[in-house]
Order: structure tokens, then sequence, then C-alpha cells
């Protein structure tokens, strides 16, 4: 699982919760980090090539790219040069499109992903008879690192990113919204609390069936272990040791990239 922080961490609660038994490594490439504020062509280029590097050292049966705005830019590039199957992580319009009653939707995502064409292509298939509102936070992002480091993260401190959704015309009749990031579904209490009027969807679970059915039998495979490797070494992923240990990763590193 490759994502340029711990936002990942979202999707192995959700895959390791359906297959328990499959080794993990989780790649958080904090060296790139963050993928969201970035040019279309700096996340290709990095992540083709980061993921080409990992796929020599670790040979995986598959790999996931648990980050939206590495999945809606790279996806396609890394699938086209890499001989391993592939998961990609995209917003979940389609479900947040099934649930709306108001049928006025939100996604919330890194500027980087919410820009993208693929966010059209999603909302037009799924979302036709919406109204889909967008934002792009980089902030939550620095909430959910932060919280996993350790610091307090409240509903008033989230509050500010919800608005640039609610504040935009029609976000009053908003009753879902889709987290096109990674990182947000760790502050998705938060989120509730700052606006229980709303209902949150993940791609997590989705990305969770579409592994065990790639993997098949070898889904059921394996010991259950984690491991986490960073791509700089640094005191944020010391503080991270806690929280990692929680999601059954131990800690390694990969070297400045």
């Amino acid at each position: 699982m490759l994502d340029s922080g711990v936002g990942g961490l979202s999707v192995l609660d959700d895959v390791r919760g359906l297959l328990p038994a499959i080794d993990i490594v989780y790649v958080a490439d904090n060296a790139g980090f963050p993928y969201g504020t970035k040019t279309e062509m700096e996340v290709a280029t990095r992540v083709c090539a980061l993921l080409g590097r990992l796929t020599e050292r670790l040979t995986p049966d598959l790999i996931v790219i648990a980050c939206n705005t590495a999945s809606t830019i790279a996806l396609a590039h890394a699938r086209a040069v890499l001989d391993v199957p592939l998961v990609g992580t995209v917003p979940a319009i389609k479900p947040a499109a099934e649930r709306s009653k108001a049928r006025v939707i939100g996604v919330l995502g890194t500027e980087a992903t919410v820009r993208q064409p693929y966010v059209d292509r999603l909302s037009a298939d799924h979302a036709g008879d919406c109204t889909v509102l967008r934002h792009g936070s980089a902030r939550l992002v620095e909430l959910a690192e932060a919280q996993l480091r350790g610091a307090a993260v409240t509903a008033a401190d989230v509050a500010p990113c919800l608005a640039g959704l609610t504040g935009q015309q029609g976000g009053e009749r908003m009753d879902v919204v889709a987290l096109a990031c990674t990182h947000f579904p760790l502050l998705e209490q938060q989120l509730r609390e700052a606006a229980p009027q709303l209902d949150f969807v993940d791609g997590g679970p989705g990305i969770a069936r579409r592994v065990a059915h790639l993997l098949g039998g070898r889904g059921q495979e394996g010991s259950g272990q984690g491991r986490a490797l960073f791509t700089r070494d640094d005191e944020q992923v010391d503080a991270l040791a806690p929280a990692l240990h929680r999601y059954g990763l131990t800690i390694s590193n990969l070297g400045s990239r």
C-alpha cells in the first residue's frame, strides 16, 4: 500500500478487517508529502518511479495506491509500466449519490484530486441527477497526520474545511459528502461532530472487497504481519510509532528519496 503519508491507514484498516491473514507493507512517501499540492506531472513521475523500485525490492502480489490524488493522476500510468495488479482509490461519488435524498452531494478531497477530469467523469456517470460540490483542503491532511502523532484535533479544527462545501451555492441542501482523500476518514468523528446533518462515505470498504477478489485464495494466506516503510527518516516518523503499532505495523526505513 502506498500513500504520501499515513492517510492510507484508513484503507489498511478496511483491508485488514476483510483479510486479517495477509502480510502488508505500508509505504509512506513522506519525502514527497503531500501529493495533493503538487502538479500532475510531479505526482505521476514520482509515484511511477517509486512503485517501480518498490516492486523490484518487495515483489508484491498486489499494489494498492491508497491515495485518491495519486490514483486519479497516476494509476493508468503505473498500470502501463508495472506487471503487478494495481488497485486504485477513487472518490466515493457513486455511493454518495446512492445515499443522497437531497440530490446535492459534496466531494471533499485535496486540491489536486477535486480538479481532476476523472472526478468529472465519475460525477457524470454516477451522479448525473445530483448537484456535485467540490472543495480541496490541504489543512485536513495536516490535521490527520498531526492526530496520529498524538495531537488533539477537535470539531472546531475541521469546521472551516467543511465550510468550503457548505458555503457554496446549494451547500445548505447537501446531505452526503464523499471523503475523497484517504486521510479524511481518520477525522470522521470530528467531521460528524462539526456537521451532524451530513453523512460521510469513503472508498475503503470497496477497495477491501476489490483486493479480496483479486487475491482470491492468497487472501487467506500469510501471517498477518505488517511493516511501515518511510522514504525519509525524521522525528515525525518516531512520533507515529504508537499509532502505527495500533494498526499492526512496525517501522522500517527506505532511505531518503
